[in-house]
């Protein structure tokens, strides 16, 4: 009996999987930058929200009892920097934005970023990523 040629057939066969395997690689790289952004995000507002909370004009409207009215940025750039770095690391053309709202009861303190994942399949769902802190008054 005559044995058959077996050469090229584990090329072959990681050519098969090969799309698999690498589409659940960069799937699983996306999904840790998202988290890894999602979480310095929500350090970055809660700082701002700390800083919001003891600066003089939280503290003179609440002595007063009236409705704050502070900055929208509390924080400079290098405090923003050593609180998220992973969030500067592309430069300040992808730098976040803090952004503060007063309601009627409660100071909204949202920090958001562009972000862009590897793989397109995601489409645009999770290409504005943004956390909120909430502080009562």
């Amino acid at each position: 009996m005559r044995k058959l040629d077996q050469r090229g057939v584990a090329a072959f066969e990681f050519c098969l999987i090969a799309f698999v395997l690498f589409s659940m690689m960069f799937a699983i790289i996306d999904f840790a930058r998202y988290a890894l952004t999602m979480q310095s995000l929500r350090t970055l507002a809660n700082m701002s929200a700390r800083a919001t909370s003891i600066s003089d004009c939280y503290v003179n409207a609440a002595l007063q009892k009236s409705t704050p009215s502070c900055p929208s940025d509390p924080l400079s750039l290098a405090q923003k920097q050593d609180v998220a770095p992973y969030l500067y690391a592309n430069g300040a053309a992808a730098a976040p934005t803090v952004s503060t709202t007063v309601g009627t009861s409660v100071i909204t303190v949202t920090a958001s970023q562009n972000f862009t994942m590897i793989l397109p399949i995601w489409g645009t769902t999770l290409n504005g990523p943004s956390a909120s802190t909430q502080i009562p008054f």
